[in-house]
């Protein structure tokens, strides 16, 4: 047998490691840079907040009829609910990067799938649009209930849909539709407060299009990973967009708010 052949394998090997190496630093830097960025919100914010609200039914002796009654049942700080997912975010980089999960990580990263990554995006990603939901005047706690549980199984979607790949080798285009129609949802809920509102602040309008933009990007990358398109076919090219795509996505919203809401008087 040739040498070059018979090291082949081990050569292979050796790129793996160094591949999944760089992966590990890769989200060690991802859970600095969001861990840092949640500890500036929390630093850095004002008491900015906003109610939430139920419009419960209450009899009116007067009328003989059942009217609602709007009560405020809190006020939520948002500086904290923006460090909140960033933290998250920070805390499943440093969690995967860690000895004994790191290697059920790239186990899972070499069948083509990453659980990790949809159960903290059904957290941070759904928290994210709570946030845009209150920023535009959806208050009522059934309501925001509602925004962050359509976002959260939009997410579980694309979770089916790489365990269906993983198990069968094969993509179920099923699941990627289903999750699109549950995640649009939320953003027309979102859209027809914002039009009905009419003088909404002008950096309201900005997060809307540009994280709407990015949520996209999401589906995206989805989509080329599984067609295996370009520099797609390798899972980890799609994975470390996904990664990038996460920073960037928080990142704007989070300083977006900042800007608009937070800043210290």
């Amino acid at each position: 047998m040739p040498a070059d052949t018979a090291d082949a394998p081990v050569r292979r090997e050796s790129e793996a490691s160094s591949t999944f190496a760089g992966l590990r630093r890769f989200n060690l830097s991802m859970a600095a840079l969001h861990a840092v960025q949640g500890v500036l919100m929390l630093a850095l914010s004002n008491d900015f907040a906003l109610p939430v609200t139920t419009a419960f039914l209450r009899y009116d002796a007067t009328s003989d009829s059942l009217d609602p009654r709007l009560d405020t049942v809190a006020e939520l700080r948002i500086g904290p609910l923006v460090a909140a997912f960033l933290f998250v975010s920070a805390i499943a980089h440093l969690v995967v990067s860690l000895p004994r999960v790191f290697g059920w990580y790239t186990d899972r990263l070499g069948r083509g799938a990453n659980y990790a990554r949809w159960a903290e995006y059904s957290v941070s990603s759904s928290l994210m649009m709570v946030v845009i939901g209150m920023l535009v005047g959806i208050y009522d706690v059934a309501a925001l209930i509602l925004l962050f549980a359509l976002n959260a199984t939009m997410i579980m979607f694309g979770w089916v849909m790489e365990l269906h790949h993983e198990r069968t080798g094969r993509a179920d285009w099923t699941s990627y539709a289903f999750g699109c129609f549950a995640g649009a949802v939320p953003w027309v809920a979102v859209a027809i407060y914002l039009v009905g509102a009419g003088n909404a602040p002008t950096f309201v309008y900005w997060i809307y299009v540009s994280i709407f933009v990015a949520f996209n990007v999401f589906a995206v990358n989805m989509l080329l990973q599984y067609r295996r398109i370009g520099p797609w076919r390798d899972y980890l090219y799609g994975e470390r967009a996904y990664i990038v795509l996460s920073l960037v996505a928080k990142s704007l919203l989070a300083w977006q708010v900042f800007a608009g809401t937070l800043r210290p008087n």
